[in-house]
């Protein structure tokens, strides 16, 4: 007796976590439908309404989209550094996982070593900090403060990085200027953009600390891009 022939099951579409913004059970024209069947379908390269979505819905649905965009770099960032802690550096295992390129997450990790949990700040976006990895933690939190105070876009946080990097070219030995790194004993200046943050005497570091095991070999300055998939 021959066995029946089947067929492959099609892909499943992927559903966004639960919690807000989830979707929810599909009903066509808002009216009802089977019960299970989702209302718009994820695959990896598109976002497709089977029905028509409510504004309300449609509104709850893009808050999780950029929920987990703004998320994920942290998130990947932070998990790739608990297997390296866990089971050795796994960083082309990692990138076999995910679709990124090893130095891509090299610079995730790098960013997620640079600002400890308590530190980052959720209403500011993955760049302004990336943007910011390399200075020292009081250096850190005075630009985090500006850039919340004054509403400072990434773009807005490069330019005023170049403008004080060119202030204090301007100001080097010969030019005739004060140089601005010569700071009192209670301050603290940034040697890229010429800030000066208090800080008490406790705080206060000559040199900056030699780069820890995560700092990647390549990172993207003020000026490049935070990193992508390969």
């Amino acid at each position: 007796m021959r066995s029946p022939t089947t067929t492959p099951a099609p892909a499943r579409a992927r559903a966004l976590p639960s919690g807000r913004g989830a979707l929810s059970p599909a009903r066509p024209g808002g009216q009802g439908a089977a019960h299970g069947t989702r209302q718009v379908e994820l695959t990896r390269v598109a976002w497709t309404p089977r029905f028509e979505v409510g504004l309300e819905e449609w509104s709850a649905i893009g808050r999780r989209f950029g929920e987990i965009g703004r998320c994920s770099q942290w998130w990947l960032g932070d998990w790739i550094r608990y297997g390296n802690q866990r089971f050795g550096e796994r960083y082309t295992r990692a990138a076999k996982l995910t679709g990124y390129d090893a130095q891509s997450l090299m610079n995730m990790v790098y960013v997620a070593s640079r600002f400890e949990i308590s530190r980052r700040r959720e209403n500011l976006s993955w760049s302004h900090h990336a943007t910011l990895a390399a200075l020292e933690p009081e250096l850190q939190e005075h630009w985090l403060q500006r850039i919340v105070a004054e509403r400072l876009s990434v773009a807005d946080l490069r330019l005023e990085l170049r403008s004080g990097r060119r202030a204090v070219a301007g100001a080097a030995p010969g030019s005739g200027s004060q140089s601005p790194t010569a700071a009192p004993a209670g301050e603290l200046v940034c040697p890229t953009c010429g800030a000066r943050v208090p800080v008490s005497p406790s705080e206060r570091t000559d040199a900056p600390p030699p780069p820890g095991p995560d700092a990647p070999s390549s990172f993207p300055g003020p000026d490049a891009p935070a990193g992508g998939r390969g």
